[in-house]
């Protein structure tokens, strides 16, 4: 976990490189930090991306004694998603359900790329959130089974029926949170998508099936999640570079925000992203970016992303931008110019 007042000293992995002077690729294939006596990450064990407190490792590189970082805990810890899981007690693989809450979305902060919240956030969302004991045991009945749980609250309890069994059907879903069956279906199929998808993320040899049948997944419920698994890999795959477009939108006045465009995954087999241009410079009200054809201008902000998979025609505020399926960012902002020139 990161520190009450510590997050300024966060450092990543290139963050030391670079303090050292040499490329992250030779960082990591040297190793130094997994010498005897550096300092510990910060990160918690299993997690993707390794933090370190930058006090520590200062001390440590100057051969002064590695100052210990405070006992105890503070509502104001910062913990990741492996974290946020043990103290609610769910698997970490729920925690994508969990985050959606609107609390913890607004605590959400990101320290060396990696997702945090503050520990008071997440406990007092443990202490009020409904349904916590649905999966105390595989046979065990959810708090509020029978009644209708809200939307948002789906993804989670049915993460943790899942978590429960991993042979849970949409049927006994349905039953046991009061919902209707496609309600349920949905949540599943969106829940093992994710969870296969990161699986593969720790194992790239398996394919979605061999994923499936490692996390328990029964062959006969999974045809869909897997399909959409591979469009989850896509999907991550093309972040960085839709973060990229987004920066650069921002730096042109395009866009108030540099956030990342919203990923979408129509049908569970295509990666959609949606930017609304909302800067006093925008040419167009948003701009759409689909995995088969690349970027085009949408002529709504509400509804920039056009239903079914036919792709909208020319014209009416609909523009499609040459340059390929993922152009660089640069390329982007000079043809939306040229758009509205």
């Amino acid at each position: 976990m990161i520190r009450a007042d510590r997050r300024h000293l966060v450092r990543t992995l290139a963050d030391l490189a670079a303090q050292q002077g040499v490329g992250i690729d030779q960082y990591t294939r040297l190793k130094p930090y997994a010498a005897e006596g550096f300092p510990a990450p910060v990160s918690s064990q299993g997690a993707h991306k390794r933090l370190y407190d930058g006090e520590q490792v200062d001390a440590y590189l100057l051969g002064k004694p590695v100052p210990p970082l405070r006992e105890g805990e503070d509502d104001s810890d910062l913990l990741d998603r492996h974290e946020c899981a043990a103290l609610i007690g769910v698997a970490p693989d729920s925690w994508r359900a969990y985050k959606r809450d609107p609390a913890l979305r607004a605590a959400r902060v990101e320290v060396g790329g990696v997702e945090h919240w503050p520990r008071g956030v997440v406990k007092d969302f443990q202490a009020s959130r409904p349904g916590r004991e649905a999966s105390a045991s595989a046979g065990g009945r959810p708090k509020r089974a029978g009644d209708q749980v809200p939307r948002d609250l789906v993804p989670a309890l049915t993460a943790e029926l899942l978590d429960a069994d991993p042979t849970v059907t949409a049927a006994a879903v349905s039953v046991r949170l009061g919902v209707h069956r496609d309600t349920a279906q949905q949540a599943l199929t969106r829940l093992r998508a994710d969870r296969i998808a990161d699986h593969i993320e720790t194992h790239p040899a398996l394919t979605p099936a061999e994923a499936a049948a490692q996390l328990g997944y029964p062959a006969g419920q999974v045809r869909r999640a897997t399909a959409r698994a591979e469009t989850v890999l896509r999907a991550r795959q093309a972040a960085p570079y839709l973060a990229g477009v987004a920066a650069a939108l921002h730096a042109a006045g395009f866009t108030t925000q540099e956030a990342a465009p919203e990923v979408q995954l129509p049908g569970d087999d295509r990666v959609v992203a949606a930017l609304v241009l909302d800067g006093d410079r925008a040419p167009a009200p948003a701009v759409v970016w689909d995995e088969r054809y690349g970027w085009r201008t949408a002529a709504s902000r509400l509804h920039p992303v056009a239903k079914g998979a036919v792709l909208p025609p020319e014209g009416g505020g609909v523009h499609y931008l040459t340059g390929g399926i993922t152009p660089p960012p640069g390329d982007v902002v000079a043809a939306l110019i040229s758009t509205d020139a």
